[in-house]
């Protein structure tokens, strides 16, 4: 209980300063509950730069993502999991070594790369690649398949079931807590994805939520009222999805590590 009060302590300084003005966040002691609310450092900070603009660009990138990871990675995993193919485990494990490569050291051939297929300034390098499967995502799905019984598609085999109706009508829907985790993860991702977007994004009306609250902070560095107030609306769907999907998002990372 103390170690949540803790850990929730940041979130609760971030939103009620967020309803203050910039004296009041600094004053000793501190001032716990904002008196008054001052609603209007929202309505100062939406307006100042077009955060709606900002709020729709990351929205498209993330439900792109979104789906893309979903699709791609369910259908590797159950490749993996289920179908037996040449090199299977050769390739698994060369998926997984792949989650050993930094970030930092594929950024500029990945960067080139984009550049020569005239796809920078857009946002084709932040959503294609995650269609074409994430190896943690994989790995994770592949885990939870693991889990369900292989009677299920022998006995789907015998009423003349194809692979296609076996993965859609028996994998998927067993796999609801696992596909939720992997949603999860992914809109989280792309929701507070700061890198992707500075590195491929140059014009101001593609920017992200991320880039637009760094470019705000520029703006506003000693209106903290305003800058918490923007910090609030910018990490405020993330929370929103984790609270509704926490219940799943246990239970998938419980059941995935699960072998039976």
């Amino acid at each position: 209980m103390v170690g949540s009060l803790f850990c929730l302590l940041p979130l609760f300084w971030l939103v009620r300063s967020s309803f203050m003005t910039s004296l009041q966040i600094f004053e000793i002691p501190p001032i716990w509950i904002p008196a008054p609310f001052k609603f209007q450092n929202y309505v100062e900070a939406l307006t100042t730069i077009n955060f709606g603009r900002f709020f729709t660009n990351t929205l498209i990138i993330t439900v792109s993502c979104l789906a893309g990871a979903l699709i791609s990675s369910s259908l590797g995993a159950y490749s993996y999991a289920r179908l037996k193919w040449p090199g299977r485990n050769f390739f698994f494990a060369l998926l997984l070594a792949s989650m050993m490569l930094p970030g930092a050291v594929t950024l500029i051939p990945t960067f080139i790369g984009w550049k020569m297929a005239g796809l920078i300034n857009t946002y084709f390098p932040l959503i294609l690649p995650v269609w074409f499967g994430s190896a943690f995502d994989i790995f994770l799905l592949r885990q939870f398949y693991s889990t369900i019984p292989k009677d299920l598609d022998e006995a789907a085999y015998v009423d003349g079931a194809g692979l296609w109706t076996i993965y859609w009508r028996i994998i998927i829907p067993l796999s609801k807590p696992a596909l939720i985790v992997i949603g999860l993860f992914s809109f989280m991702s792309s929701w507070n994805d700061f890198m992707g977007p500075l590195v491929y994004v140059n014009e101001e009306s593609k920017f992200t939520m991320a880039l637009g609250l760094q470019m705000f902070q520029s703006l506003h560095s000693a209106q903290w009222h305003l800058l918490m107030a923007a910090s609030t609306v910018v990490i405020l769907p993330v929370i929103i999805v984790f609270f509704i999907g926490q219940r799943y998002f246990i239970e998938g990372i419980t059941l995935t590590g699960l072998k039976g």
